[in-house]
């Protein structure tokens, strides 16, 4: 998805105006996008690639959150293949970002806040969004409980 692609998504929405753009890169990762939104890194939601046997799919998850093998196998009866750099754009569009078709689901790990900020179709944009702005924005094929949180370790 190109930042084109995503703008019009957003448009439709009446979002387009939540928009942030940087520099080339500087949201290239979850602890860039962060240090340059001025947001904690959990506040990211990054999109994580994966492959079924039926195909790609994208989860989105909040920036602190990693897949639950287990978790992910109870939910989608495989276990989780993350996709390759070099076979994220040919399989699922240009990273970030999702080409038509490919089924995109939203993680419970997210609901743990109000605002959170995706990319916007390449690593040097981001877009500011309450939870039912993402849900509405994503056109999700659901929400799934598939994440695990950093366990904290007490002082």
């Amino acid at each position: 998805m190109s930042f084109e692609a995503a703008r019009a998504q957003l448009e439709r929405c009446g979002l387009a105006d939540r928009i942030l753009e940087f520099e080339p890169g500087a949201t290239a990762t979850v602890a860039l996008a962060a240090q340059r939104i001025g947001c904690r890194p959990e506040h990211i939601a990054k999109s994580v690639a994966l492959l079924l046997p039926e195909g790609p799919i994208v989860i989105v998850t909040a920036g602190d959150a990693r897949i639950d093998n287990k978790k992910f196998k109870a939910q989608f009866h495989a276990k989780p293949k993350m996709i390759g750099g070099d076979a994220v754009e040919s399989l699922v569009g240009h990273a970030p970002g999702v080409k038509p078709g490919v089924k995109v689901w939203l993680d419970e790990s997210l609901r743990r806040f109000q605002t959170v900020y995706p990319a916007c179709g390449t690593a040097s944009t981001g877009v500011r969004l309450s939870i039912a702005e993402l849900e509405r924005a994503a056109d999700p094929a659901g929400w799934v409980d598939v994440a695990k949180l950093p366990e904290i370790v007490p002082a």
